[in-house]
């Protein structure tokens, strides 16, 4: 017979693996769409790449951001069984949208505004932690990865391509290789943190309910619980890009192709060091496509001009995805929670 403890266990960790699948399909964008454009790596390959440096960034780096998701936002004793698979069901519902549609969508916005949707509803909100943190990183954070990309781009990119430096000549000095080697370095990195900043979305709300459900101390267990549940949670977002990738890659890699290899290096560098910084130091969850795509206008500007690099990307399109999925995850989250208070599931 089986334990009621294994099913409250089981079905949570189902829906965990379930949103690590749907976000390793948004994530492989990010990471390997420039490598991918610029016949770095094969396509074939990306998939186990990216598993093994998310699994690395989420062990070594993503203890603040795990903590940020369990306990921060919503208090960890609220995070029940019912609650935490309605949280992670909400999301990877929205990011199975996102994915279907070829979209690469912010994970963590969807699961921050998920988590919000129960504490608001329970009256158990920490809306510091939200409002003086979290959504003042949200803004700028890309605004950060825009500067520093076009200040790149356009005192180091244009130098060394007078110079005859960049993949433009570099041909002709033999540099293909050593190219290819360094864009799939930044690819590997976008990768790991990936692993320190999104694990922590599927991570944190399992570390806490099985905390609740074992009946452990949270303060002393969290941290084993988190790299157990990592464990688990990890290896999915390999097989989510098995299955999602190609479609997401080929959507921005046809975009970012139009920048050569070492504005590629720029846009995965910049972007990768933030989201790491932000995961490090403060465990703030954010939005890894939109500082990607905010290191591609800024790196676009440098080369291009404002008006030619807004025409020639496919940004626009995605700007609606980003504003309703994250709407979608919270009023989902919110109208399931009230659902299973009015029949008792809570």
């Amino acid at each position: 017979m089986v334990s009621p403890l294994f099913n409250h266990l089981l079905i949570p960790f189902i829906a965990a693996m379930l949103l690590a699948i749907t976000m390793g399909g948004s994530g492989t964008a990010p990471a390997f769409s420039a490598a991918y454009g610029a016949n770095a790596v094969r396509k074939s390959l990306i998939p186990g790449l990216f598993g093994i440096m998310v699994f690395l960034g989420a062990i070594i780096a993503g203890k603040g951001t795990a903590t940020t998701m369990g306990q921060d936002l919503l208090s960890p004793e609220m995070m029940t069984f019912t609650v935490v698979t309605i949280i992670l069901f909400s999301v990877a519902f929205t990011l199975l949208i996102s994915n279907l549609a070829g979209i690469p969508q912010s994970t963590s916005q969807a699961t921050v505004l998920a988590v919000v949707a129960p504490a608001l509803y329970f009256h158990d909100f920490n809306s510091q932690k939200l409002f003086a943190e979290i959504i003042p990183a949200w803004f700028i954070l890309p605004v950060i990865s825009y500067c520093l990309s076009y200040f790149l781009g356009k005192y180091i990119y244009r130098p060394m391509r007078r110079r005859g430096l960049t993949m433009s000549r570099a041909k002709n000095f033999n540099l293909k290789p050593i190219w290819n080697g360094i864009i799939l370095a930044m690819s590997l990195y976008v990768a790991f943190s990936i692993g320190a900043n999104n694990v922590a979305n599927a991570a944190g709300p399992i570390a806490a309910m099985t905390a609740n459900e074992l009946n452990l101390p949270l303060e002393k267990n969290f941290i084993i619980i988190m790299i157990l549940a990592t464990l688990i949670v990890a290896p999915s977002f390999g097989i989510g890009s098995s299955i999602f990738g190609h479609k997401i890659v080929q959507n921005t890699g046809k975009e970012i192709v139009l920048f050569g290899k070492f504005e590629a290096v720029i846009i995965a560098f910049v972007s990768a060091s933030l989201l790491l910084l932000a995961s490090v130091t403060k465990g703030i969850p954010t939005s890894l496509v939109q500082l990607n795509v905010a290191a591609i206008l800024g790196i676009g500007v440098a080369k291009l001009g404002r008006k030619n690099i807004f025409k020639k990307t496919e940004v626009k399109k995605f700007f609606l995805m980003w504003l309703i999925a994250p709407l979608i995850s919270f009023f989902l989250s919110l109208l399931l929670v009230y659902l299973a208070d009015v029949y008792e599931y809570l």
